[in-house]
């Protein structure tokens, strides 16, 4: 017979305490044995504490995960050193923290400045900043150019070689859409892994195919009826619907050559043939220099006025004398701009080239000297930047602690907005954090042109002294990338106000 506690209230009273005791009495061996374990435990007998995984009890190191074993036997063995050798320990621990510096001072840099983040801070429009209250720095800046007088430009876009992306950015059957120089590319590399531009716009219908299109090979399929571009030649070679693909079925293709981690399209407003190449450089070959990081930033000016810096030799030691302290602005004075005790100081000299197949470029050598107290030079470094065509540079730089290259490059967006970009590649025996200070340095100092050019007018008959002669040299050198087919601000190609 089944006998149901229910029946019995003391009974079940009874019962439950003795449950209840023999829980307790369970917890408390426990403990004890806990104890016995961690005073039992072999371990230092000079009265220092035992280590950290003799103090735990025996079934609960068996209840633990092996990583978790694994961390509480490291943690000991630490310990148990930190105990034993503390002054080595905290040799240790500071070795660590500057290794942990070290390698965030070394990541490549990659510094991005859209175009409103530069220059159209409202505190530098003295005596109005009332008016841009509460204004964000995209309406300051749209408002800006609105009320910017432009002088008599140049023609928008010159005739050359145009960086139209970065290398790493295109990966293997991936097309992109790229809008530059008033034109709008479809760029793809193909299965191979080379790359090509076609214009964006299918002759069929008109579809971007840089916009859903897909990489087939070494072709590009339009996303609207899945027509099938070359690369090679930008003849169709598939129409899915068709009992025959027409020989005159052709997108435009246009010349394009990958060097130096850059993707660049020749541009010309004539449709002209290249009349130079590009040369690779030998440090970027795989396993030479190190990539050191990048640049980038937008500009609102004349692709025209950037190369021109070059030749203005002047402008260096007013703009670019105050110490790197004062960052990205035209202050000239207070203490983190250096005054009297901290300067940079420039001297250049800009030439253009003569030589058969050299008219296209042109030199700036510069040097470079950090002084303090205008006595003491902490840093001195010889730049050698070579202009190639109206959008390409190299620079050069040889440093005491090592060699390096800069590569710029300035593409037209629109007539009036440019995007440069710098890639910085260093020796293998430069100190990483030093090529990142050279890199990070140039980019400060660059943002001080840009809120210049931001801002400034282009003056055609710009009124010079003797020492100013190179400027009227870059301009007569700079004028042979211009046709006479090369569009203006006032009109597009096509007969449209920009």
């Amino acid at each position: 017979m089944r006998l149901c506690l229910a029946h019995f209230p003391s009974a079940s009273a009874a019962f439950e305490r003795d449950v209840c005791t023999s829980n307790l009495e369970l917890r408390a061996r426990r403990r004890a044995t806990a104890a016995a374990i961690a005073f039992e435990s072999p371990g230092p007998r000079d009265g220092r504490q035992p280590p950290l995984a003799a103090s735990l009890p025996r079934y609960t190191q068996h209840t633990l995960s092996p990583s978790s074993q694994f961390a509480t036997r490291t943690m000991s063995s630490l310990w148990s050193f930190v105990q034993e050798q503390p002054t080595a320990a905290a040799y240790a621990a500071l070795a660590f923290i500057i290794w942990i510096a070290y390698k965030i001072a070394s990541r490549p840099i990659n510094y991005v400045k859209e175009l409103s983040c530069v220059g159209f801070d409202p505190t530098l429009e003295s005596g109005s900043a009332g008016r841009w209250k509460g204004k964000s720095r995209s309406e300051l800046a749209t408002e800006m150019s609105r009320m910017r007088k432009l002088g008599n430009l140049p023609p928008a876009f010159p005739n050359g070689w145009f960086a139209l992306l970065e290398s790493d950015t295109l990966a293997k059957n991936r097309v992109m859409h790229v809008a530059a120089l008033g034109e709008n590319f479809a760029v793809f590399r193909g299965e191979s892994g080379e790359v090509y531009v076609l214009d964006a716009y299918c002759p069929h219908l008109g579809a971007n195919m840089a916009v859903g299109g897909c990489v087939k090979g070494e072709s590009l399929e339009c996303p609207f009826h899945a027509w099938r571009f070359g690369g090679k030649d930008g003849q169709c070679v598939a129409i899915p619907y068709a009992e025959k693909v027409p020989e005159f079925a052709k997108a435009r293709r246009w010349h394009s050559v990958e060097v130096n981690s850059f993707i660049f399209v020749w541009y010309h407003a004539q449709n002209e043939e290249p009349t130079w190449k590009l040369s690779a450089l030998p440090q970027l070959a795989p396993s030479q220099w190190v990539y050191r990081g990048r640049s980038e930033f937008y500009i609102s000016a004349h692709i025209q006025e950037i190369p021109e810096n070059g030749a203005d030799v002047a402008h260096l030691n007013a703009i670019h004398g105050p110490s790197l302290l004062a960052g990205g602005t035209l202050s000239t004075s207070g203490f983190l701009a250096g005054g009297s005790w901290a300067r940079h100081l420039w001297t250049a000299t800009w030439a253009a080239q003569t030589g058969p197949n050299e008219g296209h470029k042109a030199i700036l050598s510069l040097v470079h000297e950090f002084r303090l107290f205008s006595k003491f030079a902490m840093i001195k470094m010889n730049v050698n930047a070579v202009q190639i065509g109206p959008g390409y540079v190299e620079l050069s730089v040889d440093t005491t602690f090592g060699k390096a290259v800069i590569l710029q490059s300035v593409t037209p967006v629109g007539p009036l907005l440019q995007r440069v970009i710098h890639r910085m590649y260093a020796a293998p025996s430069m100190p990483a954090p030093f090529a990142n200070m050279i890199m990070l340095g140039e980019a400060i100092m660059f943002k001080r042109d840009i809120i210049v050019w931001n801002h400034k007018k282009f003056e055609d008959r710009p009124l010079l002294v003797r020492e100013d002669k190179a400027i009227n040299r870059y301009r007569r050198w700079y004028s042979q990338f211009y046709s006479e087919n090369s569009p203006r601000l006032g009109k597009s190609p096509d007969g449209l106000d920009w």
